[in-house]
């Protein structure tokens, strides 16, 4: 059975027009797993108000997780790749595709499994808050799983900072070689970025840990629910204190897409560096051949193809926030059916930070460094140039004298590179002995 859930006023049914518009559960399938434990939440806060019996709240439970237990399909589904640990879904041409959305489908699936029993579940409930909640749901735990996988990232960075805290490289400005630093001061910098990526996933979590659950369409449901116990037995740190704007508010989703975003910001000026310190004209590392590719032309060429796929998903996951956001900017309260355009940028990306990110945590692991040539970049007569402005300085003259006399004579350091780095030992400079601090202090911060 396919229940209706809003026909009665109906004569006619919808055209298949409407339904290849209107219909989500092609892509809203992926909330499966959070509909029914919404669902399971919200039929015992039933039985506790009194609205349900308890053996009725109990048969409820036991049909939802049984529709549970089933997935989607027998196999390939949403649910399945789930609970098998994988990512988000696709299509799934295996999957019935006779539903208006996923819950319709958990509500026809209840009804097969206890009958008439299952139109009760809805009392007191809308979709809206319904389809609130179950977002939330999936993305609080979208937005943990990006922490985890931002927190290994850095990690890994922090490992190479340790192990390469005395390696010498030439630091840029302009894409113009500068001044010395060593691979583990530039590793340390990308981590410094990571982390604070990690803490915006973290805050897009606390910011929309609240239930939107018994807020009803939009006026709040007018059954004695206790909100917060609901809120609670669904994991949640409070209830929503506003039914219209928890039916309609979608800035938890805004704060994942912008966390996402930034943090690819910063991944592609990462790759960028990489794809630069891989090329032939500088030659400082090498990729790993398990993740580089080949030309089909050129039988010499070695492709930072993992790295040009980060910097282009850069650009789309920038895309989904900007699309997010122009559907949000002028919705008039409560819900709008432009909110059913909400999920797709969403499961999108996690699915893109659940491939980008182990990838290239993996290149990064595995990269192999020319530290013979990188050193001799390092110690390049001009790049020591700002060592002796700074030795004239320290016999007196002004700086601005001696960087002209360095500019204008060509006057270059009397040090070595190793020498010139170890000068750089204050507070978040790059001698080695401070990288190997920040390094240990990084890796004392990541769990």
């Amino acid at each position: 059975m396919t229940p209706n859930l809003w026909g009665g006023r109906f004569e006619a049914g919808p055209s298949e027009l409407l339904r290849r518009l209107n219909d989500s559960f092609a892509f809203d399938r992926e909330l499966l797993a959070e509909d029914v434990e919404g669902s399971v939440a919200w039929a015992r806060a039933l039985g506790d108000a009194g609205v349900l019996t308890a053996a009725e709240a109990q048969t409820i439970v036991d049909g939802l997780q049984r529709i549970w237990s089933a997935g989607v399909s027998p196999a390939g589904s949403a649910a399945s790749r789930r609970r098998d640990g994988g990512g988000p879904a696709g299509e799934d041409a295996s999957a019935p595709q006779d539903y208006e959305d996923v819950h319709s489908y958990v509500e026809s699936k209840l009804y097969e499994e206890i009958g008439d029993l299952a139109g009760k579940l809805h009392t007191g409930r809308s979709r809206n808050d319904q389809v609130a909640t179950d977002l939330r749901l999936w993305l609080k735990k979208a937005a943990a799983e990006a922490v985890e996988l931002v927190s290994s990232l850095a990690r890994t960075l922090g490992a190479r900072a340790a192990e390469e805290a005395a390696t010498p490289m030439p630091g840029y400005t302009h894409l113009k070689q500068a001044e010395p630093i060593t691979f583990g001061h530039w590793c340390l910098a990308y981590a410094e970025m990571l982390l604070r990526d990690r803490d915006r996933f973290v805050c897009a979590i606390d910011r929309g840990d609240e239930c939107p659950l018994g807020s009803g369409a939009l006026a709040g449901t007018p059954l004695p629910v206790d909100r917060e116990k609901l809120a609670t037995s669904l994991g949640f740190a409070r209830a929503s204190a506003n039914s219209l704007d928890a039916v309609s508010d979608r800035d938890f989703a805004l704060d994942y897409l912008f966390a996402a975003s930034a943090m690819f910001m910063h991944l592609s000026r990462l790759a960028e560096d990489l794809i630069f310190y891989t090329s032939d004209e500088a030659a400082f590392a090498e990729l790993p051949d398990a993740l580089a590719t080949g030309s089909s032309r050129m039988p010499q060429k070695k492709n930072p193809d993992i790295l040009e796929l980060v910097r282009g998903h850069a650009g789309r996951a920038i895309g989904e926030l900007v699309g997010l956001l122009a559907t949000m900017k002028a919705l008039p309260l409560a819900y709008d059916k432009d909110l059913q355009l909400d999920k797709e940028p969403l499961f999108r990306t996690r699915n893109t930070l659940g491939t980008v990110l182990p990838a290239l945590d993996a290149l990064l692991a595995a990269l192999q460094l020319d530290r013979e040539r990188m050193r001799a970049a390092a110690a390049s007569p001009l790049l020591l140039a700002t060592d002796a402005a700074d030795e004239l300085a320290a016999k007196g003259i002004p700086f601005r004298e001696a960087h002209e006399i360095v500019s204008r004579e060509r006057q270059h350091s009397k040090r070595s590179v190793d020498d010139v780095l170890a000068k750089k030992a204050a507070l978040g400079g790059t001698s080695p002995e401070r990288v190997r601090e920040a390094a240990a202090e990084l890796l004392r911060k990541l769990p």
